[in-house]
């Protein structure tokens, strides 16, 4: 517990220009101070030389809401100065019984509410090449979706263009439509509708390649950095460039995930028990964690073969009666070489959890014809941790619906 680690806990609550600090007395949880200082370098200073007033450096704790956002720059100058910095995710209490709220009542929540937590969040890291990927993959996933809007729009003006000129394009695909459209002269002979039609494809398609161009750069991009920051996650199978930059911007840094249990809870895939008198091997899907890594968790088991031996085998097409645990990736999550669900995984050389011990090279095991062999698959926590980690038994099998037998009176 926190409160028996530190005498001082100090409560920040940060704006976009302000930043808002409460010390709280561990032992007694009263109010100190507060302070307001401007959300600047020399307004960080501040707020360090103000907390050295009241408490002792390395007797104090940093508890800051919102680290990736306005909270960030205090974040990563109290990293620079060797502060301990929790982070604080979201509230647990309401802010008043009465509804008062402000940041001075914030900020004495947030350092409260930390003094009886035993699970502190480590913030993640701001530089280096986590905050790199982090850049080109936020600004990428941006252009994707701007790329994916452009295209319906075209497609949804083949859907209205003249008869003529719909029976040219309904039949191509988007790369075809895409080159079609781009090239389109205009004429005058035509009527003003098709001119206009065509001249707004026109646009809507060059649109697009200089999206797809855009793309293309921040793929480039993000395959130089994964390549010198962790080479040995695009080497398992199924995970690409950019599944490889979200498991490395949500890994961080060295120590963030202790083990793996603690990267599939930090992805929302460690499903939650759901037992109730006798149905004691129950569990309900996460519905927590970082979406953007459970996204990827669900995507590398993919590319994977239905014919995997390790794979269940689908004998009912229903789907009401299908179980909630999701079968694919809890067949997939592990190789023979790691060790069983209830044991935690503590080896240097995890891909995930140790990303910097794990760059040593590994010598690969070949099948007859070039195709890697199961075995040389290494550690699959990226298409692992959608399973249980902390499950006693297994998933049940999908359960058959059965007709009702016929009654006995001929009904």
């Amino acid at each position: 517990m926190l409160a028996e680690l530190v005498d001082h806990v100090i409560g920040i609550d940060p704006d976009r220009d302000w930043v808002t600090a409460a010390i709280i007395d561990a032992r007694t949880t009263g109010v100190v101070a507060t302070g307001r200082f401007r959300a600047d370098s020399a307004g960080y200073d501040d707020a360090i030389g103000w907390a050295e007033e009241f408490t002792v450096a390395g007797e104090r704790a940093w508890v800051v809401e919102g680290t990736a956002s306005y909270g960030r720059g205090l974040t990563a100058a109290l990293a620079r100065a060797g502060e301990w910095v929790i982070e604080f995710d979201r509230p647990r209490e309401k802010a008043s019984k009465d509804g008062a709220k402000s940041d001075e009542l914030d900020a004495v929540r947030a350092a409260r509410e930390s003094l009886g937590r035993y699970r502190l969040h480590v913030p993640r890291a701001h530089d280096g090449y986590r905050e790199a990927l982090r850049v080109h993959t936020v600004t990428r996933a941006g252009v994707v979706r701007a790329r994916t809007a452009a295209t319906n729009e075209l497609k949804a003006l083949v859907l209205t263009a003249p008869d003529d000129l719909r029976q040219q394009l309904r039949h191509l695909t988007t790369r075809a439509l895409v080159k079609r459209c781009a090239g389109f002269r205009d004429a005058p002979q035509r009527p003003v509708a098709e001119r206009c039609t065509r001249h707004t494809m026109r646009l809507l398609a060059r649109r697009i390649g200089h999206l797809t161009d855009e793309i293309a750069i921040h793929d480039t991009a993000m395959r130089q950095l994964i390549d010198a920051a962790a080479p040995q996650l695009v080497a398992e199978p199924g995970i690409g460039h950019v599944t490889a930059a979200m498991f490395y911007i949500a890994w961080s840094h060295p120590g963030r995930c202790r083990n793996e249990a603690a990267f599939a809870r930090l992805g929302g895939a460690a499903p939650l028990p759901a037992t109730s008198g006798q149905s004691q091997d129950r569990h309900r899907l996460n519905r927590g964690g970082d979406r953007q890594l459970n996204r990827a968790l669900f995507v590398v088991p993919n590319p994977h073969s239905p014919t995997d031996p390790r794979l269940p085998r689908q004998t009912s097409r229903g789907g009401q009666n299908r179980p909630r645990d999701p079968t694919l990736p809890q067949a997939l999550h592990r190789t023979p070489r790691l060790a069983p669900p209830r044991a935690p995984t503590h080896a240097r050389t995890h891909p995930l959890t140790d990303i910097e011990e794990s760059r040593s090279p590994r010598p690969a095991v070949t099948r007859p014809g070039g195709r890697p062999s199961p075995r040389s698959r290494s550690a699959r926590t990226a298409t692992c941790t959608l399973a249980m980690s902390g499950s006693r038994a297994a998933p049940r099998a999908p359960r058959r619906w059965r007709s009702p037998a016929p009654d006995a009176r001929g009904g």
